[in-house]
């Protein structure tokens, strides 16, 4: 069985033990090879191995990278891994569900048959993402909690507190930064907390769980289109301390654009704080990529050779271009994935936080 390097306990001291347990790194690795031994599987069911004996590309245009087989592929052990990955944790169900779900939609968006964004956001799907958008995820959750801490150690010396959350979905990450603040004892400070999310069944969902965990908090619902002026869409400018962020930016069509908008939101002093599943190495696949490449919203984006050469997740090193570009200062990526990378290449998690570089009127 798979065990974390010693060494990673040095850069992650300052999280809760149970966020980054030995079942987490042993649920990364099954995800690991159940996504190859899975991608091996939709060779075949898109009669794809006799085609890969030459050169091929999955563009016909551009620079793009090609491949072929040198060998012929083994034969998948599907289902011995995913009793691995269960005995591992149970939880790990919902990942290995919603893989497998969008491998079986693969073969009807290749031909044209069907789109992935309607079919893995349809009515088969949801269960699924809600079941992976969970806090008992544990290969999820642990998003939630490096972008909680890090927003709550932005937050922590300041008497009052504007939020707004971005894409928050069915509301895991804001019940992540809400426990983080209480248990800091800075839940009073809030005196504004507005929850955007364009998906009338995810916000409803959020605001109905949210609503029953803390009653006495001034929370405010809305939807937000990333893509579109902010402040046309009612969010004022300069009125927050905090934008934030779990999993969002990365489908923003144009990242400058985004980022410049969060930051017109913030006040003179305030903060973005966003996680974001990160590439460790540039061109590095990573699992959760085979549930999003079919999504069209995951890959119809700008790229820019700089700061977003790939549609899709980004290293660490581009956040912080991005957010240098945007106008952000004392950009900052926890914990030290560039180091981490050294001694454990599947480590994917990161929040990135930047200051805003303006004044207070």
């Amino acid at each position: 069985m798979f065990k974390a390097p010693p060494r990673l306990a040095h850069w992650l001291k300052d999280y809760p033990p149970s966020v980054f347990s030995e079942h987490l790194y042993q649920s990364i690795e099954l995800m690991e090879r159940y996504s190859i031994e899975l991608a091996i599987d939709l060779l075949r069911r898109l009669d794809l191995i006799d085609q890969l004996d030459e050169w091929r590309s999955a563009r016909i245009e551009g620079d793009t990278c090609a491949y072929h087989l040198r060998h012929a592929p083994w034969q998948p052990g599907l289902e011995r891994l995913r009793e691995v990955g269960l005995n591992i944790d149970l939880t790990n169900a919902a990942t290995l569900d919603l893989l497998d779900y969008a491998a079986s939609l693969y073969p009807g968006v290749a031909r044209g048959e069907q789109s992935g964004d309607h079919s893995l956001f349809g009515p088969q799907g949801i269960s699924l993402w809600l079941n992976y958008f969970d806090n008992s995820n544990l290969t999820y959750a642990v998003n939630n909690w490096v972008s909680a801490l890090l927003a709550v150690n932005r937050m922590s010396t300041r008497s009052r507190l504007r939020i707004l959350e971005v894409g928050a979905g069915a509301g895991s990450a804001s019940e992540t930064l809400l426990r983080c603040f209480d248990e800091r004892g800075l839940l009073p400070q809030i005196e504004r907390y507005l929850v955007t999310e364009p998906n009338a069944f995810f916000r409803r969902r959020a605001q109905r769980e949210l609503a029953k965990q803390h009653p006495d908090l001034a929370l405010e619902w809305g939807t937000l289109d990333l893509n579109l002026p902010w402040d046309a869409q009612g969010v004022a400018s300069g009125e927050f301390d905090l934008v934030y962020a779990v999993n969002v930016l990365h489908v923003s069509k144009d990242l400058l654009f985004s980022l410049n908008q969060a930051r017109s939101v913030l006040k003179g002093d305030g903060w973005l704080v966003i996680g974001e599943c990160l590439r460790p190495y540039v061109n590095q696949p990573i699992y959760p990529e085979l549930m999003f490449q079919i999504l069209e919203s995951f890959t119809e984006v700008q790229t820019d050779p700089e700061i977003r050469p790939n549609p899709g997740f980004l290293t660490a090193g581009h956040w912080r271009r991005a957010f240098t570009r945007a106008g952000f200062e004392r950009t900052e990526v926890a914990p030290d994935v560039d180091g981490i990378r050294e001694v454990y290449p599947h480590f994917f998690t990161g929040a990135i936080c930047g200051r805003n570089t303006g004044h207070d009127k």
